[in-house]
């Protein structure tokens, strides 16, 4: 065993600015590699879940490569509520195979839980992957992620915190791919998908129970640790109404492309939303989108007067609308945006 433990030094050919540990043979076999063709690109589609978090319309993904050979994806709902996912190669019990990170802020609490793939079945038609907790096995934590054409199906089980003999279903998302497009810089620029080591996990979870983690002190592949991501401060102020209701919601909604033409909202542009949060209404607030992907964006805030978290008839919107800004890799970005508008 010990002669496929972590090398002391990453090769030449593996770019260790990017993060990766160990280049791999090209002919060598990565359990599940597949699944890394599929994954780049925004992602829309509803959650159903049993948890204090609910079940929601529409949860949407922007998964772009972060090195040469990881996937990953941030999403906040709120300023205490936000999920980091990220699918990228790792070595394991002396194999190659892709690992799945999933977990985030929850309520003011931090869970981390990582997966290793222990299942794949891949055809034309269909691809199946699943991944289960490497100490635990499937009876701790599992996830099966599911294609078919330009559909997605993931399904996350728990035994809840070990109080349940049995895993049942934490959520399950149904989502379609709405764009592409937006991922072919980061796709380019690493010469994605590519046989590298992201994270060894040769020795990471020995003497473990589980590989859930509560803190980022102890957390192998902390967000603090992923490659290329940046982040940006959307400042926002609310010149109308005169009155803010502190009970209200202002959405902040970041896409890659414009959603207006002049005065014109382009609805089938939704498409393109990348990042998005709801915070408290207040005259003046910032907020900061972290471990984002670098790229060419636009942001529009809506003052949610009726609670629908839309634009609607009766809400305020900024009038200089898609505010741009560009994020740098491993950079930092900032946008103003001024609330000021009744929509008719």
């Amino acid at each position: 065993m010990s002669s496929c433990k972590k090398d002391e030094d990453p090769p030449e050919s593996c770019n260790s600015g990017d993060g990766c540990v160990e280049a791999i043979n090209a002919g060598s076999n990565v359990t599940g590699y597949g699944i890394l063709d599929f994954l780049p690109g925004i992602w829309n589609g509803p959650v159903t879940s049993p948890t204090p978090l609910g079940s929601y319309p529409e949860w949407i993904v922007d998964f772009r490569p972060n090195s040469a050979s990881q996937v990953s994806a941030k999403n906040e709902l709120d300023s205490v509520n936000d999920i980091f996912m990220s699918f990228f190669i790792t070595k394991h019990n002396c194999e190659y195979k892709m690992a799945f990170r999933n977990g985030g802020g929850f309520a003011g609490l931090e869970r981390n839980a990582y997966m290793i793939i222990d299942s794949v079945s891949e055809s034309p038609a269909l691809s199946f992957y699943r991944f289960v907790d490497p100490v635990s096995g499937g009876t701790r934590v599992y996830t099966d992620v599911t294609f078919k054409a330009d559909s997605l199906i993931m399904h996350t089980y728990t035994n809840q915190y070990n109080s349940l003999s049995t895993p049942v279903t934490h959520m399950v998302w149904q989502a379609n791919l709405r764009d592409s497009a937006s991922t072919q810089a980061a796709i380019a620029h690493f010469g994605f998908p590519a046989k590298v080591v992201q994270k060894d996990f040769s020795e990471t979870f020995d003497g473990l129970t589980e590989a859930v983690f509560y803190s980022p002190l102890i957390d192998p592949y902390p967000e603090s640790e992923q490659p290329y991501l940046g982040n940006t401060d959307v400042n926002i102020t609310v010149s109308s109404p005169a009155s803010v209701d502190p009970t209200k919601k202002i959405l902040v909604i970041i896409t890659t492309q414009p959603l207006f033409s002049g005065f014109t909202f382009i609805p089938g542009n939704l498409d393109f939303r990348s990042r998005y949060v709801l915070v408290d209404a207040q005259a003046s607030n910032t907020f900061n989108f972290n471990y984002m992907h670098p790229g060419d964006y636009y942001v529009n805030a809506i003052y949610d007067s009726n609670g629908d978290f839309n634009f609607s008839s009766g809400d305020y919107i900024n009038m200089a609308f898609d505010v741009p800004f560009t994020l740098l890799e491993e950079g930092s970005a900032s946008a103003n945006v001024d609330v000021n508008f009744l929509i008719p």
